[in-house]
């Protein structure tokens, strides 16, 4: 099962349960604990104890594992109706789909499809050097002797320098 939990959620379980502090950023707003610690916590509780039944959870955190710059306003709206689309269907009592834009239009879309064929990126195309250049992720790639005749220099120079790309 992947459990999934939103930024922010819980916090007044967290603050039940734990001692928790009133901490503020430098801007005043008040930092959020840690739900999925809690949580991870009170599933392990639950099945130990009441069910007697060993359970084994992995606890992923990708707050900063995704993004590695701050979101903008395109970014911001269309999270806002990916999300929405989601909560809507899955409040429906739907499982086992994704949300994504197919010819402009928001589509439930089931994870049997998206996941039977295999989709290779090319790490040399022009087209992961901007993603890699608009988000500011490193790139491990880098040209050794086999490579030379096979990748563009100036692809790989752009992934690793993150020099602005001309469209």
């Amino acid at each position: 099962m992947v459990i999934v939990l939103a930024e922010g959620v819980g916090q007044e379980h967290v603050a039940e349960r734990m001692d928790v502090v009133d901490v503020k950023d430098a801007l005043g707003n008040k930092l959020l604990q840690d739900v999925g610690l809690w949580i991870s916590q009170e599933i392990k509780d639950h099945f130990t104890k009441n069910q007697k039944m060993a359970i084994n959870i992995k606890y992923i955190d990708t707050t900063y594992m995704v993004r590695a710059i701050p979101s903008n306003a395109s970014n911001n709206i269309y999270c806002t109706l990916l999300a929405q689309s989601v909560a809507h269907r899955a409040m429906a009592g739907y499982t086992g789909f994704t949300v994504g834009p197919v010819n402009s239009r928001h589509v439930y879309i089931p994870i049997s499809r998206v996941t039977e064929t295999q989709k290779t990126i090319n790490l040399t195309d022009r087209m992961w050097a901007r993603l890699l250049a608009s988000t500011n992720q490193p790139s491990f790639l880098h040209v050794n002797e086999v490579m030379k005749d096979q990748v563009d220099r100036e692809i790989i120079e752009i992934i690793n320098y993150s020099r602005p790309i001309s469209l």
